[in-house]
């Protein structure tokens, strides 16, 4: 073997496992393993799992808070009214150097795979370019998937229908749409619907925004799930925020959820993002804003935990973390039991890995040697203590290593917390 790593605690709750990884995949999963290794490493019981997987985010607009300046009202349309003044102001250096510094972040959290929206409604496409440029040197370490976000509105903007095809044309993965903020309903549902053929043209997924408002009457994601199921595309659609699900009536979510499942939509919350921003025209009581997490998964949906935003013009704090993720959505969600906290830890590992459609994830023998090693006993400690990473492997190569006196630091219950350092130019 190259590495073992021994004593660990896995998330599906076995313990005292050994790990051994043979030329970058998982090459024997038992407890004692008989096997000597180049490197081991004694988890001491603590919690290996897989990556972290970030379903939803926007890389174009990360780490540009306070450019040109701050969002005053902290609403999603200052938000975006504050992206429109600052995209004739984009650079393709500056957006690479802010993605490239939030990939580092990213990696040394053990968060290896993100699907990203990009804005196409700006007609230089210099998101886009730039993106793509993030794509190709970050590949050695971190998966990264792009979403061709028409950001205006598909038919709202007058060159976002021809700006998609470019920027599908060029490398985007995933097509996007975001069908609450046309002009009319009637318009949101065309855009659905030609989107969604579009993907099945091009053989693409598709991952829409779909109402992200507090408005109940926005129900977009029910014609996406009958376009889904019209054209075949079940399993390669996800619908994005759903935070108009929370201020539905109860009979109407009776029918639209089995018909999501139904479909085989994924759905993506993204609890910080929606506790902050949805409610803003409530005084008492305040809606929390998040879409229907306990329901729809209890209804056999794949629900993953996006973050959406992390220091940009929508949400002025973030830092790559997941389990801060996974730790706001178990709060937003009330799913404080065992169950309800094992699948927060789903909701940011394997679920999201899903909708992705990632080939090989998981701590399975035969898989890519992908993993972290958290400061923690199993995943209901990892989320409390938003736990330390030691140690976080991608192909069987360290990409991040705690010092290992601080490593050592460990107090009954109260594991320390310790910081990584990731340098990508170690990365062949």
């Amino acid at each position: 073997m190259d590495l073992i790593i021994r004593h660990a605690t896995l998330p599906d709750g076995r313990r005292d496992v050994d790990i051994g990884i043979r030329d970058g995949r998982f090459a024997a999963i038992r407890p004692a393993l008989e096997a000597s290794a180049a490197e081991e490493i004694d988890a001491q019981g603590r919690l290996v799992c897989p990556p972290f997987v970030d379903a939803h985010f926007h890389m174009d607009a990360t780490l540009s808070l306070g450019l040109p300046r701050l969002n005053a009202s902290g609403t999603l349309l200052e938000g975006i009214v504050l992206w429109g003044e600052l995209k004739p102001q984009l650079t393709i250096d500056a957006l690479i150097a802010r993605a490239m510094a939030y990939c580092d972040m990213a990696v040394a959290q053990g968060l290896l795979a993100i699907r990203s929206h990009v804005d196409v409604c700006d007609d230089r496409l210099l998101a886009v370019e730039a993106l793509l440029e993030v794509k190709r040197r970050v590949a050695p370490y971190l998966h990264l998937e792009l979403v061709a976000f028409p950001q205006d509105g598909l038919l709202r903007s007058p060159s976002a229908k021809a700006n998609l095809i470019r920027a599908l044309d060029m490398g985007v993965d995933v097509v996007g749409g975001i069908p609450h903020f046309e002009r009319t309903m009637a318009d949101g549902a065309a855009s659905i619907r030609w989107l969604c053929e579009l993907a099945a043209e091009r053989g693409l997924r598709v991952d829409m925004h779909c109402d992200e408002s507090d408005d109940p009457l926005s129900r977009h994601i029910e014609t996406l799930a009958a376009e889904t199921q019209r054209i075949g595309l079940q399993g390669r659609v996800t619908g994005s925020h759903l935070t108009s699900m929370h201020s539905m009536d109860n009979y109407y979510v009776s029918k639209l959820i089995p018909l999501i499942a139904e479909a085989g939509v994924h759905a993506i919350a993204n609890p910080l993002i929606n506790i902050t921003l949805q409610g803003r025209h409530d005084t008492y009581p305040k809606r929390r804003g998040m879409t229907r997490v306990p329901e729809l998964l209890a209804t056999g949906v794949n629900v993953a935990f996006g973050h959406d935003c992390a220091m940009d013009p929508w949400y002025g704090m973030g830092s790559g973390d997941m389990l801060d993720v996974a730790h706001m959505g178990l709060h937003v969600a009330q799913m404080t039991s065992t169950a309800g906290v094992a699948q927060c830890f789903d909701a940011v590992t394997a679920n999201p890995a899903r909708v992705l459609g990632l080939e090989g994830y998981g701590i399975a023998e035969g898989h890519p040697a992908d993993l972290v090693l958290l400061q923690a006993g199993d995943a209901y400690e990892a989320i409390r203590l938003r736990a330390a990473r030691l140690l976080v492997l991608r192909g069987g190569r360290v990409l991040a290593r705690a010092p290992e006196r601080a490593a050592a630091l460990q107090l009954p219950g109260r594991p320390a917390r310790v910081s990584l350092e990731f340098r990508p130019g170690s990365i062949a």
